[in-house]
């Protein structure tokens, strides 16, 4: 299989592009060479993506299949421009979904209003999941027989964001640790590499349709006793951390993971089953936190998100008081 990748050298397209060539595909990545290495055994192609394909991206083709990570709608237009009878694999977000209390998925849950201007992706949920919306419809429109798959918090070694990596440097922790909320709030996350693997599989074996692409929910209480086995967990209720200045999700100023109830309840309790159903395969969190581990062991300039060690001793220690 012939396949393009738009990006492959950052966390889940460049995991992409290093299965796809483990499995002895021809791969080609279009990157403007601005974020990082590709994995071997991929050729890196050149553009960016803010304007139309150059040349070169036509002489590379044509291509069996499309696998984008796209933000904004531009950089996807372009791209189907370039691949226009290639098989689609989009990865969009759940932040699509307008209402995040509620967790309905694909053909249930309210969209936001879709986007269709290039803006700052990151300046607000609302733009994120709005250019989001819009970049699903310019896939749909010109690839009716795409897979849209909508991953929740995807985690796993390379992870850029810091969120996932608090609690994976954690792994060996012995003493008192703090946990946000209650151990019965559900939570779901995804391994990169679970979710790269399977964008493969669809790129390879078609499926279409509109995917929640997340692991199984499960209690919190569960998932940080499976990455801090040896922790003893102090659970601080949401109230306080609010009152507190703690910040939820992701930042300096954070404990990543804890989102407030119920306002957010929805964000964390997608239904898997269907892209279990359609192939995916999730490894244990378990095995995830101690990879990621390994990962920061290995590299110091991996990014931890979250509040320090101090201002968490700090808290625990005025929670002990209340």
């Amino acid at each position: 299989m012939r396949l393009l990748i738009g990006g492959g050298n950052r966390f889940l397209s460049r995991e992409t592009a290093a299965e796809a060539a483990r499995r002895g595909h021809e791969v080609v990545c279009v990157t403007r060479g601005e974020s990082g290495s590709l994995p071997p055994g991929v050729t890196d192609l050149r553009w960016d993506r803010r304007d139309p394909a150059p040349p070169e991206v036509a002489d590379a083709g044509p291509f069996d299949a499309v696998v984008d990570v796209a933000r904004v709608p531009d950089h996807v237009r372009h791209l189907l421009d370039a691949a226009p009878d290639a098989r689609w694999v989009f990865v969009s977000t759940i932040s699509v979904y307008a209402d995040p209390s509620d967790p309905a998925g694909p053909g249930a849950g309210e969209l936001l209003p879709p986007i269709t201007e290039d803006l700052d992706p990151m300046a607000s949920p609302e733009t994120y999941g709005g250019m989001k919306v819009a970049c699903e419809q310019l896939v749909l429109e010109r690839a009716p027989t795409a897979t849209i798959a909508r991953p929740g918090l995807i985690v796993g070694p390379g992870d850029p964001s810091g969120r996932f990596a608090y609690w994976g440097r954690r792994v060996p922790a012995t003493g008192d640790v703090l946990a946000p909320g209650r151990p019965d709030d559900a939570m779901q996350v995804i391994d990169v590499r679970d979710l790269a693997t399977w964008l493969v599989t669809l790129a390879e074996q078609p499926r279409p349709g509109t995917f929640d692409a997340i692991g199984p929910v499960q209690p919190l209480g569960e998932l940080l006793a499976a990455c801090l086995p040896t922790a003893s967990l102090v659970w601080v209720d949401q109230d306080f951390l609010t009152h507190e200045g703690v910040e939820p999700w992701s930042g300096p100023d954070a404990i990543p993971l804890w989102l407030p109830r119920p306002e957010y309840d929805g964000m964390k309790a997608h239904d898997a089953q269907p892209a279990l159903d359609a192939g995916l395969v999730v490894r244990p969190v378990a095995e995830t936190a101690r990879d990621t581990l390994r990962w920061l062991e290995s590299d110091p300039a991996a990014t931890i998100g979250g509040i320090s060690l101090e201002r968490e001793a700090e808290l625990l220690e005025r929670w002990a008081r209340q």
